[in-house]
Protein backbone atom coordinates (compact mmCIF):
# COMPACT_ATOMS: atom_id res chain seq x y z
CA UNK A 1 0.00 0.00 0.00
CA UNK A 2 0.98 3.65 -0.30
CA UNK A 3 0.06 6.79 1.58
CA UNK A 4 -3.09 8.68 0.65
CA UNK A 5 -1.55 12.04 1.53
CA UNK A 6 1.89 13.46 2.33
CA UNK A 7 1.95 16.40 4.75
CA UNK A 8 5.01 18.70 4.72
CA UNK A 9 5.18 20.43 8.09
CA UNK A 10 7.46 23.31 8.95
CA UNK A 11 9.00 23.56 12.43
CA UNK A 12 7.81 26.06 15.03
CA UNK A 13 9.46 29.27 16.21
CA UNK A 14 13.15 28.90 17.09
CA UNK A 15 14.88 30.41 20.13
CA UNK A 16 17.21 32.83 18.37
CA UNK A 17 17.86 35.90 20.57
CA UNK A 18 20.90 36.95 18.51
CA UNK A 19 18.85 37.05 15.33
CA UNK A 20 21.23 35.02 13.18
CA UNK A 21 20.71 32.87 10.11
CA UNK A 22 21.00 29.55 11.92
CA UNK A 23 20.81 27.26 8.88
CA UNK A 24 22.32 23.90 9.87
CA UNK A 25 24.12 25.23 12.95
CA UNK A 26 23.63 23.04 16.05
CA UNK A 27 21.95 24.22 19.23
CA UNK A 28 18.96 26.04 17.77
CA UNK A 29 15.92 24.64 19.53
CA UNK A 30 12.27 25.63 19.69
CA UNK A 31 11.22 28.53 21.85
CA UNK A 32 8.34 28.12 24.30
CA UNK A 33 6.06 29.59 21.64
CA UNK A 34 7.57 27.25 19.07
CA UNK A 35 6.58 24.22 21.14
CA UNK A 36 3.01 25.54 21.27
CA UNK A 37 3.04 26.00 17.51
CA UNK A 38 4.28 22.47 16.91
CA UNK A 39 1.60 21.09 19.21
CA UNK A 40 -1.09 23.07 17.39
CA UNK A 41 -0.05 21.53 14.07
CA UNK A 42 -0.32 17.97 15.39
CA UNK A 43 -3.60 18.79 17.13
CA UNK A 44 -5.04 20.04 13.84
CA UNK A 45 -4.65 16.54 12.41
CA UNK A 46 -5.93 14.62 15.44
CA UNK A 47 -8.22 11.84 14.30
CA UNK A 48 -6.51 11.44 10.93
CA UNK A 49 -4.86 8.14 10.03
CA UNK A 50 -1.22 9.22 10.30
CA UNK A 51 0.97 6.16 9.76
CA UNK A 52 4.46 7.67 9.52
CA UNK A 53 6.37 10.62 10.98
CA UNK A 54 9.64 11.70 9.38
CA UNK A 55 11.90 14.57 10.38
CA UNK A 56 14.99 16.48 9.39
CA UNK A 57 17.88 15.67 11.77
CA UNK A 58 18.10 19.22 13.15
CA UNK A 59 16.97 19.87 16.72
CA UNK A 60 14.15 22.28 15.87
CA UNK A 61 12.52 19.81 13.50
CA UNK A 62 12.99 16.83 15.81
CA UNK A 63 11.27 18.83 18.58
CA UNK A 64 8.51 19.85 16.17
CA UNK A 65 7.97 16.23 15.17
CA UNK A 66 7.60 15.08 18.77
CA UNK A 67 3.93 16.16 19.17
CA UNK A 68 3.11 14.17 16.04
CA UNK A 69 4.90 11.12 17.42
CA UNK A 70 3.13 11.48 20.76
CA UNK A 71 -0.31 12.09 19.24
CA UNK A 72 -0.19 9.19 16.82
CA UNK A 73 2.00 6.84 18.89
CA UNK A 74 4.65 6.59 16.20
CA UNK A 75 8.47 6.76 16.20
CA UNK A 76 10.22 9.69 14.59
CA UNK A 77 12.12 8.49 11.54
CA UNK A 78 15.03 10.80 10.72
CA UNK A 79 15.64 11.51 7.04
CA UNK A 80 18.69 13.63 6.19
CA UNK A 81 17.10 14.67 2.90
CA UNK A 82 14.64 16.86 4.83
CA UNK A 83 17.42 19.05 6.26
CA UNK A 84 17.82 22.81 5.87
CA UNK A 85 20.02 23.76 2.88
CA UNK A 86 23.63 24.75 3.41
CA UNK A 87 24.11 28.53 3.31
CA UNK A 88 27.36 30.51 3.27
CA UNK A 89 25.81 33.20 5.47
CA UNK A 90 25.09 30.84 8.38
CA UNK A 91 25.91 32.38 11.73
CA UNK A 92 25.57 35.97 10.55
CA UNK A 93 22.86 38.32 11.74
CA UNK A 94 19.76 38.00 9.60
CA UNK A 95 20.00 41.45 8.02
CA UNK A 96 20.37 41.35 4.27
CA UNK A 97 20.18 44.42 2.06
CA UNK A 98 22.57 47.03 0.67
CA UNK A 99 25.08 46.30 3.42
CA UNK A 100 25.64 42.81 2.02
CA UNK A 101 26.51 44.19 -1.42
CA UNK A 102 28.73 46.81 0.18
CA UNK A 103 31.17 44.13 1.32
CA UNK A 104 33.30 42.87 -1.61
CA UNK A 105 33.94 39.61 0.26
CA UNK A 106 30.28 38.71 -0.31
CA UNK A 107 30.26 39.31 -4.06
CA UNK A 108 31.29 35.76 -5.14
CA UNK A 109 28.40 34.35 -3.11
CA UNK A 110 25.87 36.72 -4.71
CA UNK A 111 26.94 36.19 -8.32
CA UNK A 112 23.94 34.06 -9.29
CA UNK A 113 20.78 34.45 -7.18
CA UNK A 114 18.88 32.16 -9.54
CA UNK A 115 20.97 29.11 -8.56
CA UNK A 116 21.65 30.41 -5.79
CA UNK A 117 25.41 30.89 -5.58
CA UNK A 118 25.41 31.33 -1.78
CA UNK A 119 24.19 27.85 -0.92
CA UNK A 120 22.69 24.57 -2.09
CA UNK A 121 21.15 24.88 -5.56
CA UNK A 122 17.37 25.09 -5.66
CA UNK A 123 17.20 22.10 -8.03
CA UNK A 124 19.14 19.99 -5.54
CA UNK A 125 16.84 20.95 -2.67
CA UNK A 126 13.73 20.15 -4.69
CA UNK A 127 15.12 16.81 -5.91
CA UNK A 128 16.05 15.47 -2.47
CA UNK A 129 12.79 16.65 -0.91
CA UNK A 130 10.65 15.07 -3.62
CA UNK A 131 12.66 11.84 -3.32
CA UNK A 132 12.07 11.79 0.45
CA UNK A 133 8.35 12.43 -0.08
CA UNK A 134 8.10 9.63 -2.64
CA UNK A 135 9.94 7.13 -0.45
CA UNK A 136 7.70 7.99 2.53
CA UNK A 137 4.62 7.69 0.29
CA UNK A 138 5.71 4.26 -0.95
CA UNK A 139 6.70 2.95 2.48
CA UNK A 140 3.41 3.87 4.18
CA UNK A 141 0.96 1.10 5.07
CA UNK A 142 -1.85 3.29 3.78
CA UNK A 143 -3.04 6.33 5.68
CA UNK A 144 -1.11 9.60 5.65
CA UNK A 145 2.51 10.52 6.37
CA UNK A 146 4.08 13.62 7.93
CA UNK A 147 7.48 15.06 6.94
CA UNK A 148 8.77 17.78 9.27
CA UNK A 149 11.20 20.05 7.50
CA UNK A 150 12.15 23.70 6.90
CA UNK A 151 10.79 26.69 5.01
CA UNK A 152 12.92 26.68 1.86
CA UNK A 153 12.82 22.90 1.28
CA UNK A 154 9.04 22.86 1.63
CA UNK A 155 8.69 25.90 -0.62
CA UNK A 156 10.84 24.22 -3.26
CA UNK A 157 8.46 21.26 -3.28
CA UNK A 158 5.45 23.55 -3.52
CA UNK A 159 6.88 25.44 -6.48
CA UNK A 160 7.98 22.20 -8.15
CA UNK A 161 4.58 20.54 -8.01
CA UNK A 162 2.94 23.79 -9.16
CA UNK A 163 5.22 23.86 -12.19
CA UNK A 164 6.76 27.20 -11.19
CA UNK A 165 10.36 28.40 -11.48
CA UNK A 166 12.37 27.53 -8.39
CA UNK A 167 14.10 30.93 -8.27
CA UNK A 168 11.94 33.27 -6.21
CA UNK A 169 11.74 36.25 -3.86
CA UNK A 170 12.32 34.85 -0.33
CA UNK A 171 9.98 37.49 1.09
CA UNK A 172 7.08 35.90 -0.78
CA UNK A 173 7.40 32.35 0.50
CA UNK A 174 4.11 30.86 1.62
CA UNK A 175 5.37 28.60 4.38
CA UNK A 176 4.63 29.97 7.84
CA UNK A 177 5.91 28.47 11.07
CA UNK A 178 4.21 25.11 11.78
CA UNK A 179 2.29 25.32 8.51
CA UNK A 180 1.11 22.16 6.74
CA UNK A 181 1.47 21.76 2.96
CA UNK A 182 -0.36 18.66 1.75
CA UNK A 183 0.43 16.62 -1.34
CA UNK A 184 -1.54 13.91 -3.11
CA UNK A 185 -0.16 11.49 -5.67
CA UNK A 186 -1.89 11.63 -9.04
CA UNK A 187 -0.44 9.35 -11.65
CA UNK A 188 3.33 9.71 -11.65
CA UNK A 189 3.51 13.05 -9.83
CA UNK A 190 2.55 14.86 -6.65
CA UNK A 191 0.09 17.75 -6.61
CA UNK A 192 -0.60 20.17 -3.80
CA UNK A 193 -4.13 19.77 -2.44
CA UNK A 194 -4.10 21.84 0.76
CA UNK A 195 -2.24 24.42 2.82
CA UNK A 196 -3.01 25.15 6.47
CA UNK A 197 -1.72 27.52 9.16
CA UNK A 198 -2.65 25.78 12.42
CA UNK A 199 -0.55 28.25 14.41
CA UNK A 200 -2.05 31.34 12.77
CA UNK A 201 -3.18 32.80 16.10
CA UNK A 202 0.37 32.53 17.43
CA UNK A 203 2.19 33.96 14.43
CA UNK A 204 1.70 37.60 15.42
CA UNK A 205 3.75 37.04 18.56
CA UNK A 206 6.47 35.04 16.80
CA UNK A 207 9.82 35.95 15.27
CA UNK A 208 10.75 34.29 11.99
CA UNK A 209 14.02 35.54 10.52
CA UNK A 210 16.39 32.62 10.81
CA UNK A 211 15.42 30.66 7.71
CA UNK A 212 17.88 30.54 4.79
Amino acid sequence: MVAELVHLVRHGEVHNPQGVLYGRLPGYHLSELGHKMAASAAKRMAGRQITGVYSSPLQRTQESAQPWADTFKLPIQTDDRLIEPFNRFEGRRAQFGPQVLANPANWPFLANPLRPSWGEPFVSIAARMLAAAEDAWIAAPGGEVVLVSHQLPIWMVARSVQGKRLAHDPRRRRCALSSITTLERRGDRFVEVDYQDPAAELLAASVDFGAV
